[in-house]
């Protein structure tokens, strides 16, 4: 049994987190931390975990972390660095859903998230928790990087391309939708029901914080860096996320074929048949990613339709699957729930 600690409990990650880790058989929730929501049992600021989850919110100090097997940070940028070292000495293994380790490289991490990195030393000891391209290195890792949702829809439809080699990998463009829960469970304007419904709009397009993630990615998976354009949009649902990738065909090659192949073994990725367009409630509450593969026309464009949950497979569901793979468990332990529809 996995003793685990919740760091950052409140927010829509963190309870998606307790949802999954509620069912799973392998795991005993020993703390769930916040300081504004201390004392309070967490069934009553999340009804939906009543009868599941019957602990309350302790503060960190009383938290006891470094008595659990495994932590999971549910928190803001910059909150995990500060705790990590103290953990990871302590022996405790580290998932962090934040952006804190994903980065290798320290200048662009800090240039992007504008703060000074307070353990950098543990940065290049952390492994990125993408399990299509880590699996291995997610078994024995300490500290794994969590990816982050954009970058986890957009790498899972780019890599079949850019690892055969069939793409022109410096004009790869990349267009991003997600669902207002992509943007935390903090009130802000933006947010807002009569901001956010009945609108579309994009943001980010001079360059987003996932941008240097998804490019140090797919540059891993070329051999060599890439040219990437990405533009995230809001739109005005609960969660989603739908990635339109389009790259251009260096070679003809079975593309249909190339996909099913490259990801024959993998439990959440579904390669959907020729001519299919996946939309984002077919994946809704589950760990699944599906993707479609299009070349229009028969021209010289590829055209990669991707969609996951951003709280899911691009948060907390992929975070309990690196936990199977830390800790030897079925990959899909846990984490076999059919999507919700509708």
């Amino acid at each position: 049994m996995i003793t685990a600690g919740i760091v950052g409990g409140t927010g829509y990650t963190g309870v998606e987190l307790l949802r999954l880790l509620a069912q799973h058989p392998e795991v005993r929730i020993q703390s769930i931390t916040s300081r504004k929501e201390a004392g309070q049992p967490v069934a009553d600021l999340f009804p939906s975990l009543r009868g599941h989850v019957d602990l309350s919110f302790c503060d960190p100090a009383q938290a006891r972390l470094d008595q659990c097997d495994l932590v999971f940070f549910a928190t803001p940028n910059g909150i995990a660095m500060e705790q990590a070292r103290d953990l990871v000495k302590a022996g405790v293994r580290i998932v962090d859903l934040a952006a804190d380790f994903r980065i290798k490289d320290i200048a662009v991490w800090e240039k992007w998230y504008g703060m000074t990195h307070a353990c950098p030393e543990l940065v290049a000891q952390a492994v990125y928790g993408l399990p299509e391209v880590h699996r291995s290195a997610i078994a024995s890792a300490q500290v794994v990087a969590n990816p982050g949702c954009y970058p986890t829809a957009v790498q899972l439809g780019f890599l079949p391309l850019v690892e055969a080699g069939v793409v022109d990998t410096a004009h790869l463009i990349a267009d991003a939708k997600s669902g207002v829960s992509g943007a935390g469970r903090k009130a802000e304007t933006h947010t807002l029901f009569a901001e956010a419904s009945d609108s579309f709009k994009a943001y980010g397009a001079p360059g987003h914080r996932h941008l240097p993630e998804i490019s140090q990615g797919l540059s891993r998976a070329a051999g060599q860096p890439v040219g990437l354009t990405f533009v995230p949009h809001l739109v005005p649902m609960i969660r989603g996320i739908h990635a339109t990738l389009y790259g251009r065909l260096k070679k003809d090659v079975d593309l249909q074929s190339l996909f099913e192949t490259r990801y024959a073994n993998e439990p959440f990725v579904d390669v959907m048949p020729p001519g299919s367009h996946p939309d984002t409630r077919s994946v809704r509450a589950s760990n699944t990613c599906r993707i479609a593969v299009h070349r229009p026309q028969g021209g010289d464009t590829v055209v990669v339709l991707s969609v996951i949950d951003n709280l899911v497979k691009g948060a907390a569901g992929q975070a309990v699957h690196n936990m199977n793979l830390m800790f030897g468990l079925p990959e899909t332990l846990g984490l076999t729930q059919v999507p919700v529809l509708p």
